[in-house]
């Protein structure tokens, strides 16, 4: 397998010279992406040999084995704004179930991708787009520079994650972790505004990381500027503590800093995953923005020049193996029900999900006026 940056040259074929769409407003509307901007330190630790050998104490991933899937031949290339650190390993590792697969990674930052991909017109390189959220997946699709997915692919996920356009891959709830020492579950609220005024713990957050900004993002859409504008004075009043990213934030929460914070619920797996008797717990509120589930996920190029291996790439990302590979690796949420999520974790059904268009969490620029105005630093 080839490793290139977005600046490379393409092996296949030529940039078209005049291809630019004139995207540079997607920039501004975009936020960063946490596993390329914002130095995300989970990562994968494992042997490639173990993908999908039940290994961690689980037993053989269900689902459907890549065994089962279409064989993938012929040369590809894949934009990924997810990072290599994270998914570098599983992509190697479909790579290498195939003689006659030749497949090209260029990683680079989700947002930034979706600009290079509108800008080189009908002569871009890219096959296949791996993002790190919805935002940019809808982002491309808006742009016209998608292909509808087979329908095979499709009905592999619930309606709720996919579009005609694009499908998701692995998710990542909104959570609270809380110190166990300090506190118990009951002693949380079940509603994120909640917070500023029944907590009685200290909080913590990282208002620069993009998952965040998509949380408030998330609170602008359901509860309106005014109550989010209140709802960050009063955090901010409270004298909330900022972080890097969400990873320190839970590191925190282990270490006594702080008692509970705002972030993905990955991070605290990531945490248990170095120190299992790390004093930390998790809690979910219910049908708010504290609540939203997001996706990572893929769309196939309007200009692939196989749409069908493209397809069937795509597919590989929600086999048995690359979906056991996201629970246990990445401590993502899986998103076929045959693969249940690591952790003490509710399954996707059990959480209450506010009814919330994921493409919109990428609107970040309304939001970071919003947050700056109440008096936070980003």
């Amino acid at each position: 397998m080839t490793h290139h940056f977005p600046d490379d040259v393409d092996r296949r074929r030529f940039l078209a010279a005049t291809g630019a769409l004139g995207v540079a407003g997607l920039a501004g509307c975009m936020g960063g992406d946490d596993e390329s901007d914002d130095g995300d330190d989970g990562g994968a630790e494992g042997s490639i040999g173990q993908i999908g050998s039940g290994r961690a104490g689980r037993g053989a991933p269900g689902g459907t084995p890549i065994a089962e899937m279409p064989d993938l031949e012929g040369e590809l290339t894949v934009y990924s704004g997810r990072g290599e650190f994270l998914v570098g390993e599983l992509v190697e590792y479909i790579d290498d179930q195939y003689d006659d697969f030749d497949l090209t990674v260029r990683y680079g930052g989700s947002t930034d991708l979706v600009n290079q991909i509108a800008n080189e017109g009908e002569g871009s390189p890219a096959d296949v787009f791996y993002s790190v959220n919805a935002g940019s997946l809808g982002a491309l699709a808006d742009e016209g520079r998608t292909q509808a997915l087979p329908s095979e692919v499709t009905e592999m996920v619930r309606s709720e994650f996919r579009t005609e356009q694009w499908i998701g891959t692995s998710g990542r709830a909104r959570t609270v972790p809380y110190n166990t020492e300090e506190f118990s579950d009951d002693d949380l609220p079940d509603d994120v505004m909640a917070y500023p005024e029944e907590f009685d713990g200290s909080l913590g957050w990282a208002p620069s990381y993009g998952s965040c900004q998509a949380f408030v993002t998330a609170m602008r859409l359901i509860e309106g500027p005014e109550a989010t504008r209140d709802w960050l004075e009063s955090i901010v009043e409270s004298g909330i503590s900022s972080y890097p990213d969400e990873f320190a934030a839970c590191q925190a929460i282990a270490d006594g800093e702080i008692d509970a914070a705002f972030t993905n619920h990955y991070y605290t797996q990531r945490v248990l995953d170095g120190n299992p008797n790390a004093s930390i717990g998790t809690a979910f509120t219910s049908g708010d923005a504290g609540a939203v589930f997001n996706v990572a996920g893929a769309a196939v190029i309007d200009t692939a020049a196989d749409g069908t291996l493209a397809g069937n790439f795509v597919r590989h990302l929600l086999s048995a193996e690359a979906q056991d590979y996201f629970a246990r690796t990445t401590f993502e949420y899986p998103l076929i029900p045959e693969v249940e999520p690591i952790g003490d974790l509710p399954t996707i059904d059990e959480l209450d999900v506010p009814d919330i268009d994921l493409t919109q969490l990428s609107d970040l620029e309304p939001t970071i006026d919003l947050m700056r105005e109440a008096g936070v630093e980003v």
